[in-house]
């Protein structure tokens, strides 16, 4: 770690004193509790996690200099930082923690911010122009925070970097032995933690500090590192403007797409990271290529694996925003949507059916499934899962959703569906889907509104 942390923190000579008393004392118990804790390090592993976090937490006879003190505060950040993190996180490396260490390490984060900051809101602002964040409204916690990323971001990344792969030569950057791969997921959790401590407005303008450290964690080969880096892209869009991640968009979205293949612990964060990345940065662009490529790949993965009931139930879940800013672009991915989706009704898993009606539905209002063979095969599809629906425990909730979608074929396709429903129209399982009752809907629906 380098020796001298920036000026960022706003630490006095006349509160050092203070502060490395507060600091000693919030430490003491958390050294005593992880010091008791018990921890077995991973086989693989040379390194003990549990003796590095304790190697951040300050000695009592240290040195007490201002220096010396803002390097006290960035260890010990780090130490409560990687702590906290445990409390929401399963991997080997930190679910050995137990939660009352995680709830003391968050208190003793927050009870610091405090002591650091209570007397300086009145310029705070003045001392962190060198990347125009102004918090003097901002939470304690917050502060310290953003204080502590000048010096700490470039730190983990160096971390993460050290067992990462270079993908032009598929070649360690260092040998698994010197460098194992637990410190760089040690190092994930530290920047996901922190970073997720920071909200808007203020996170927009450290997008340079935190989006260089989240990608080379996103390329990371291990799973926990990639994980970690997923929650903080989605924490990021949540958090600032397009304006904002412009200077990275390329970078972020190619990062996304290269991870579509990732394996099904990771899936859901990754559909959830790209759909509010590419819907935040090209929202209004639904011809854009980001689009085009990520749907597809998204798509060739699901092909793969149409029986993987978690990866199609996330991804139904929660690509309706996709949908929403492709509009009538969608057209061009009929061939291989309904496919998908006309296997998906009939399997044996209510939440997946329903799902699947519903991004039928949006489908359908966005682009009124204009000049396409597929209205036949849909009425085909609906009148058999509607007769299969009768033995399912959701059978009621599954009825509606058909119907709502023969409401929207009657408006938007009346004479397709009429002809469509000529081979069922002698089928007493299906009278409540008959186009004369679509219509009475049709007309109450009208009423409704009306009134």
């Amino acid at each position: 770690m380098e020796e001298k942390p920036s000026e960022l923190l706003g630490i006095s000579s006349s509160s050092s004193s203070l502060l490395h008393k507060l600091i000693i004392s919030l430490s003491n118990p958390i050294q005593q509790t992880l010091a008791n804790t018990p921890y077995i390090p991973p086989e693989s592993s040379t390194i003990s996690i549990k003796s590095t976090l304790l190697d951040l937490l300050p000695k009592p006879n240290s040195p007490k200099d201002t220096d010396a003190l803002r390097i006290k505060v960035r260890d010990f950040s780090l130490c409560c930082a990687a702590l906290a993190s445990a409390e929401d996180g399963s991997s080997p490396v930190i679910s050995w923690v137990p939660r009352n260490l995680s709830v003391s390490a968050k208190s003793a984060f927050s009870e610091l911010s405090q002591a650091v900051f209570c007397d300086l809101d009145g310029d705070f602002s003045r001392r962190i122009v060198d990347i125009d964040v102004d918090l003097r409204f901002a939470p304690n916690e917050c502060k310290l925070a953003v204080g502590l990323m000048p010096d700490v971001l470039p730190l983990l990344k160096g971390v993460i970097k050290e067992s990462a792969v270079d993908p032009a030569e598929d070649e360690f950057y260092a040998a698994s032995a010197r460098v194992p791969v637990v410190s760089a997921v040690l190092a994930a959790f530290q920047f996901r933690w922190l970073v997720t401590q920071v909200g808007y407005p203020y996170l927009g303008k450290l997008c340079g500090l935190v989006i260089p450290c989240g990608l080379t964690a996103l390329d990371h080969w291990s799973p926990e590192v990639k994980g970690q880096a997923m929650i903080v892209f989605i924490h990021l869009a949540r958090n600032v403007n397009a304006a904002e991640l412009g200077w990275y968009e390329d970078a972020i979205l190619d990062a996304c797409c290269q991870n579509i293949a990732s394996s099904d612990e990771l899936w859901h964060h990754l559909v959830e990271m790209s759909v509010l990345m590419i819907t935040c940065m090209q929202r209004r662009n639904p011809r854009s290529s980001w689009f085009e490529r990520m749907l597809g790949e998204m798509l060739s993965h699901l092909e793969r694996q149409p029986k993987n009931k978690e990866r199609r139930n996330s991804w139904l879940h929660l690509i309706e925003p996709v949908f929403n800013a492709m509009g009538l672009v969608l057209l061009a991915h009929f061939r291989r949507i309904f496919p998908l989706f006309f296997g998906w009704m009939h399997v044996d898993d209510d939440k997946t059916v329903v799902l699947v009606l519903q991004r039928v539905y949006t489908i359908m209002k966005l682009t009124w499934v204009r000049n396409t063979p597929y209205v036949e095969r849909l009425v085909d599809e609906l009148t058999i899962l509607y007769k299969e629906s009768a033995v399912r425990k959701g059978r009621e909730d599954i009825r509606t959703h058909i119907r709502q979608i023969f409401v929207l074929l009657q408006q938007c396709k009346g004479q397709q569906l009429e002809a469509a429903w000529n081979k069922h129209r002698d089928d007493p399982n299906l009278i409540a889907l008959m186009p004369s009752s679509i219509k009475t809907d049709i007309v109450s629906h009208w009423l409704e509104q009306l009134c």
